[in-house]
């Protein structure tokens, strides 16, 4: 979670549609240059250990955008896909 948030930072489109798991990964990406990401807030976690095959992050990131600062609220999913951690999808907690 912590890489893609980086990657998300520093645009790196590349980064985070490999760490897309295939079945969901859209063909492009557009990272929003006009959004300056701040920080990030891990909230909870469940799964994502060594033996585990998926796993949730809650998490807040903190941007600003146009001057005006805002927060991404998610609770992302990640499965085991070869070897390697990747996204699935999110929801937006209620």
């Amino acid at each position: 979670m912590r890489s893609r948030y980086s990657a998300f930072a520093l645009g790196d489109t590349g980064y985070l549609l490999d760490t897309w798991h295939p079945d969901t990964r859209p063909a492009a990406l557009d990272p929003g240059r006009d959004v300056r990401w701040t920080g990030l807030d891990v909230l909870a976690t469940t799964g994502g250990s060594l033996l585990d095959r998926e796993g949730t992050v809650e998490f807040r990131a903190h941007h600003v955008v146009a001057g005006r600062v805002g927060a991404q609220h998610e609770t992302s999913r990640f499965v085991r896909d070869g070897g390697r951690w990747r996204y699935l999808d999110g929801v937006t907690p209620a």
